[in-house]
């Protein structure tokens, strides 16, 4: 397998900036940069040359096989970073026999493959280079620590006990079998089953806090949404306007509200259409608030538009400012009873936040539910001991192999291509 570098570091001027060298090859390569290594782990100031000349002074680390990222060898060199510096140290290790440019995400690749992450660790590292709030750092975070890895193994091994109760009985099925046997195997695999259940359940409130709730502003015309959405977001996102229809499209803004991400969409007043443009953006309007996680409607003094609330939405009056207004009361215009709204926004999405689990993608569900399928099956079939014996054992493997997908140990080749396009070279 060819030894791999790259830059680690982000791009452009910085104060240091990191390339990483993994393979066969990496403490060669960097002996050839630096003359003699420092120990292992242990960080040594070394001055980088190539052919004689000094290209930098910096930090080089060595870490050992087994005891790296990736499981490999690997050199990292800590250099000044100048774009001129980390483009010559780059080049020279470029024109070593045996090196070659990394490809997006493969450093992480191999430590997929050497066994250092499991793939659910691999997504939460992507989580967690691209986490915005600190809700997300935490959740990528508590995923990146094998948090979904250790669920899997204790699933797994209640379940390859109940396989093995049911392959005993199999085995010895022409002597009598204590009735015991089939009920403990059907205790484990309804609890399997139920946890699982119950982690499906939260997985939704975890993958809005990977990629954001939404929040729609919805109201009738002229009712300041646009200037609501300005005051929330501290700038001139929205045209207001002070006639009506001026929003024709949704528009979003992207803020961090008490460390959860969260899309504000300013919509299109709700009311009858007063030509066809209008008309596509209230269509638009509605089918977002429709499918926001939460809906804040700003009323005006009159009702509520075209769609009802729903449990948990807000209804707000808008243009404090204008009179004393009732319950939750703002003004975009002076800011009046923004940080109410934005608390009771807070309230509303962390409570919601409070119930995620740690699985956090559509993949995630889509082994859960089969696997949940699979071992209902498998404690319908032991109703029928034991005739339906070996069609109850099939259901628990079955269920094994659902799990184990959610840490890639089985069938996911498919994935890794697209999972690891969207890392950078360095990682």
């Amino acid at each position: 397998m060819d030894t791999i570098f790259a830059q680690a570091s982000a791009r452009g001027k910085a104060g240091v900036a990191v390339i990483r060298i993994s393979g066969a090859q990496a403490w060669a390569a960097a002996r050839a940069l630096a003359g003699d290594l420092p120990a292992a782990r242990t960080a040594g100031l070394r001055v980088l040359r190539a052919e004689g000349e000094p290209l930098d002074t910096a930090l080089v680390l060595c870490f050992e096989v087994g005891a790296s990222f990736t499981g490999e060898e690997i050199a990292e060199l800590h250099l000044h970073g100048s774009a001129a510096t980390v483009g010559a140290v780059l080049r020279v290790l470029g024109e070593m026999s045996g090196l070659r440019l990394a490809e997006p995400g493969e450093f992480t690749r191999r430590a997929l493959e050497n066994g250092r992450l499991d793939l659910a660790q691999v997504e939460a590292l992507g989580d967690l280079i691209d986490s915005e709030t600190e809700a997300q750092r935490r959740q990528a975070l508590r995923v990146l620590s094998g948090a979904i890895g250790k669920l899997v193994d204790g699933w797994r091994a209640d379940l390859r006990r109940a396989a093995a109760l049911v392959a005993a009985s199999i085995d010895f099925a022409d002597e009598d079998v204590p009735q015991e046997v089939v009920a403990e195997a059907a205790v484990l695999i309804g609890r399997v089953s139920g946890s699982i259940a119950r982690e499906l359940t939260g997985s939704g409130a975890a993958e809005r806090i990977r990629d954001g709730f939404e929040v729609a502003i919805v109201g009738r015309p002229n009712a300041g949404k646009s200037t609501l959405l300005n005051a929330l977001a501290g700038r001139e996102a929205a045209i207001t306007s002070a006639q009506a229809g001026t929003t024709r499209d949704v528009i979003e803004v992207r803020m961090d509200l008490g460390g959860l991400p969260v899309t504000l969409l300013d919509t299109a007043g709700l009311r009858a259409a007063g030509d066809e443009v209008e008309a596509i953006g209230i269509s638009r309007a509605l089918e977002r608030a429709r499918a926001a996680d939460l809906r804040v409607f700003l009323l005006d003094g009159g009702e509520v538009p075209l769609i009802a609330p729903e449990p948990g939405d807000l209804i707000v009056q808008g243009k404090a400012d204008l009179g004393a207004g009732f319950g939750l009361a703002v003004s975009g215009l002076t800011g009046q009873g923004v940080d109410a709204l934005i608390g009771s926004i807070s309230t509303v999405l962390s409570e919601r936040a409070g119930s995620a689990g740690v699985m956090t993608r559509e993949r995630h569900r889509v082994a859960m539910r089969r696997a949940i399928e699979a071992l209902e099956l498998a404690i319908v079939e032991l109703g029928f001991w034991p005739e339906r014996a070996e069609i109850a054992a099939d259901g628990i493997d079955r269920g094994i192999r659902a799990l184990e997908s959610l840490v890639g140990r089985i069938d996911v080749e498919h994935l890794l291509d697209d999972i690891f396009a969207s890392f950078c070279i360095g990682k």
